[in-house]
């Protein structure tokens, strides 16, 4: 099987399980409330462009234990925001050691609006250390399908603008360059700020 066929897979297999989990309940023997993968696939390669104009790729630049990564617009309406607010809560929940392993990217699925200054607003309003990614659509595409994530731009609304559906799940990028734990959008900050602390000791 492909890396991309397996990790669709396994992202189809990591929403199931955590769809029907409780945000707050632990999910498997490991005690982890997010999807632990059995078989870790590796952070892809492509390259984009960040928020300060330098190229990045996810599995190069990820230097420290714990990189979240999501996928997501600034034009979204309502999941992209309260992912990203879940996000930046669950790091107020860690100490200032904790904190300082921790690295958050947000992967834009609509360049054609989202460039550098556009994501740098939009991430600032929840934390300007968080890392934001643009750069060609097709660019964008291979990255998503190397995690399973599906984006597609919708119709033209009346009022001109256009939707983007996509994959809401939230990411882990471990120190080896691989992905071990993936959650749904429903992962609460608790949830998450329990599962990074668990990471980060099995790091250590």
């Amino acid at each position: 099987m492909g890396r991309r066929h397996l990790a669709a897979a396994v992202l189809g297999a990591s929403l199931l399980v955590t769809g029907c989990a409780s945000g707050d309940q632990p999910v498997g023997e490991e005690g982890f409330h997010g999807n632990v993968l059995k078989d870790k696939y590796a952070a892809p390669q492509p390259t984009l462009v960040d928020t300060d104009g330098d190229a990045y790729s996810l599995a190069g630049d990820t230097k420290k234990p714990v990189t979240l990564v999501f996928f997501g617009y600034t034009n979204c309406p309502d999941i992209c925001q309260m992912v990203m607010s879940n996000i930046a809560s669950s790091l107020t929940r860690l100490d200032d050691s904790e904190r300082d392993q921790v690295d958050v990217v947000f992967v834009t699925t609509d360049p054609a609006r989202d460039d550098e200054k556009a994501l740098r607003r939009y991430l600032d309003r929840f934390d300007p250390g968080f890392v934001g990614l643009t750069g060609k659509l097709s660019t964008i595409k291979n990255l998503a399908e190397s995690f399973g994530v599906f984006m597609e731009r919708e119709p033209k609304l009346p009022t001109g603008g256009y939707d983007v559906s996509h994959t809401t799940a939230i990411f882990s990028i471990d120190g080896a360059d691989e992905v071990p734990v993936i959650w749904n959008q429903d992962a609460s900050a608790q949830s998450l700020a329990d599962d990074i602390k668990r990471l980060l000791k099995a790091d250590a």
